[in-house]
């Protein structure tokens, strides 16, 4: 039986830590940051860790146990 492949879009965006849990950056951080509130911008930085039901959604697409 063939290796299974990591969809190669999910293991550049998202990250699993040594306790299971998925690990993103928020969105809304590119591009037209001028026209963006300080709130919006502040609220959007640093990592953040996803829901449960959405990290074993991705989990699924990075080949890891859930």
């Amino acid at each position: 039986m063939p290796k299974l492949k990591t969809k190669s879009g999910t293991k550049k965006r998202f990250k699993v830590t040594s306790t299971g849990k998925v690990v993103m950056y928020a969105s809304n951080k590119r591009h037209n940051l001028s026209q963006k509130s300080k709130k919006m911008k502040r609220n959007a930085k640093g990592p953040i860790i996803m829901s449960k039901q959405d990290g074993n959604i991705v989990k699924k697409y990075m080949n890891t146990k859930i």
